[in-house]
């Protein structure tokens, strides 16, 4: 049952909640928490912190399944938790297996189709906004379709693709979030030219150190139809970037 349970989201989130104590072993071992009035012993407190960890895992699996269309019903799930317990399982391990794994392809098949669709809608909203931009003072758009505009040309050197750099910047979607930023870290990132999106790599040659540069990234020289962290498929990205210094990429 072990392994079978792993096939699931739900599942895994369970896995993850139940081994999640021991990544922190080492700091729970260093300070040794208070025990709770409403507890008798520090057992009662370990395992109602175990169900607790563990059912915010699953109140997120829930959540994430309901947002692509899944909605189950949560009362269920506690039930089959609690028979599960009391070895009072309405459904055989064989039944159990079968419904997992068909409720996994549903799973499957819906995250398809949302990601499908936003990708779609990513792409149209993309398009409407670059054009938009586009025809803004000052914008200049290249042939690979990337569009930027100096807001400081700069003075030092001018970055090729075999060039480290140093900057700092904020990137966002076209709606306006934020999905990354060296500002709010207050550090300035350092980064080879080779291994940033294509869109970066243009963008940098056409400002020069001091400079300051808004780009406005089509999904093609970015991340594609590829969702990454914080930034869903087809998206069209938009940075803000000042170049603090250039140097050799040895």
């Amino acid at each position: 049952m072990k392994s079978l349970l792993k096939t699931t989201l739900l599942a895994t989130s369970l896995a993850f909640a139940f081994s999640a104590p021991h990544a922190f072993a080492e700091e729970a071992t260093a300070k040794v928490p208070t025990l709770n009035s409403a507890f008798k012993t520090q057992n009662e407190q370990n395992a109602y912190a175990l169900g607790a960890s563990m059912g915010r895992y699953m109140e997120a699996a829930l959540q994430e399944q309901k947002n692509i269309g899944i909605t189950l019903d949560s009362k269920q799930l506690l039930a089959g938790v609690q028979d599960a317990f009391n070895s009072k399982s309405k459904l055989s391990d064989a039944e159990i297996e079968l419904t997992l794994a068909a409720f996994e392809d549903q799973v499957r098949t819906a995250a398809t189709a949302k990601m499908e669709k936003e990708a779609t809608e990513n792409k149209t909203a993309g398009d409407k906004f670059r054009t938009e931009f586009a025809a803004e003072k000052g914008v200049v758009k290249t042939k690979s379709g990337l569009l930027y505009l100096v807001e400081n040309p700069g003075k030092g050197k001018t970055p090729t693709d075999a060039d480290r750099v140093t900057v700092n910047y904020k990137g966002m979607l076209i709606d306006g979030k934020q999905f990354d930023s060296s500002y709010d870290r207050n550090e300035p990132l350092t980064i080879s030219l080779k291994s940033v999106i294509p869109g970066w790599t243009e963008g940098m040659k056409y400002i020069k150190e001091g400079g300051k540069i808004k780009l406005v990234i089509p999904p093609e020289l970015g991340y594609g139809q590829r969702a990454t962290s914080g930034i869903p498929a087809n998206s069209t990205l938009v940075f803000e970037v000042e170049l603090l210094s250039v140097e050799s990429d040895k």
